[in-house]
């Protein structure tokens, strides 16, 4: 995806949230609403990279310094003004709300990973994973971020990256048996007769569990070591080809990444393992996959 295509992606998203303020009049939303189709249209941005968009308010304010205390308070009581209007089922106004907290406080998390929620009961799902993903890369390790992102990949049928997404909350939170069970429902899709085996190495590349860990892996001291060392030992020698000890450094690399990825998600490289294996390579015989979305979405608890 180009810069140029991030920068439309942004903008389309920013005015989609205001859209769903009420800061707008009539004629300026209608105004807003034409410029929103005709930036999509121009720069012919598909819902995929709409998602990989940047939140510009988050940016702006990142750069200004972190939220001072009163408005960190403030954004606390929205986040619970929305959390229960989602318990009223009253879920466009509890948007309305974890949008605004997250205005003022655009580094809490769980905002994101709340206002996810709401998106996913207003179906719509490619946004939920964008919040997700954003509560997510705030931080990483949060079990409920990674659940709710199984189940809205999950409605929009991207069952790899779900059951992904599954393992990952599973293995943070192993005693939370919804994670469990959605993990064995999206595995049931994807071993059912029919089901997608070839490998798609573009879903690979945008799966949020393994952009997440790919973050951990090189904020990690000993692999920024491993990387350095790889590099220079594997400079060009003198006249031309590889250095003494190139491949030997590649090979040593390969298998330290892949035992960390073995220690950091085992769920997640079983997962590439099997979309990697050729059709009819074998693996465990499925059942038909269940009707509607694995799981149910418990309303906001934070």
């Amino acid at each position: 995806m180009s810069e140029i295509k991030i920068v439309a992606a942004s903008i389309v998203n920013f005015l989609k949230q205001q859209l769903e303020g009420e800061s707008l009049s009539v004629d300026s939303r209608e105004s807003v609403e034409v410029g929103v189709q005709c930036i999509e249209t121009a720069f012919e941005l598909t819902p995929e990279e709409l998602a990989r968009g940047v939140d510009l308010l988050q940016l702006l304010r990142q750069a200004r310094g972190g939220p001072a205390p009163a408005q960190r308070e403030e954004a606390e009581r929205l986040k619970n003004e929305g959390n229960e209007l989602m318990k009223a089922e009253r879920h466009r106004e509890a948007l309305a709300k974890y949008t605004r907290a997250i205005e003022l406080d655009p580094r809490n998390s769980v905002f994101f990973c709340n206002r996810a929620a709401a998106h996913f009961k207003l179906g719509t799902h490619e946004a939920a994973v964008a919040d997700c993903t954003a509560a997510l890369a705030l931080q990483p390790n949060y079990g409920k971020a990674h659940g709710r992102l199984g189940i809205a990949l999950t409605a929009l049928d991207r069952h790899a990256e779900a059951r992904a997404a599954f393992a990952r909350a599973a293995q943070l939170e192993p005693d939370n048996e919804s994670y469990r069970q959605n993990l064995r429902l999206a595995e049931e899709r994807l071993s059912a007769p029919g089901a997608e085996q070839r490998l798609d190495l573009g879903g690979l590349l945008q799966n949020p569990a393994l952009l997440s860990m790919a973050t951990e892996m090189l904020s990690d001291p000993n692999m920024q070591n491993l990387i350095s060392g790889l590099m220079t030992s594997s400079a060009p020698a003198p006249g031309g080809g590889a250095a003494p000890g190139g491949i030997n450094a590649l090979l040593e690399a390969g298998q330290a990444l892949a035992q960390h990825m073995q220690s950091a998600n085992p769920d997640l490289v079983e997962q590439l393992r099997r979309q990697m294996r050729p059709p009819g390579a074998g693996g465990a015989p499925g059942s038909q996959p269940p009707p509607g979305a694995p799981g149910s979405q418990p309303p906001p608890q934070h």
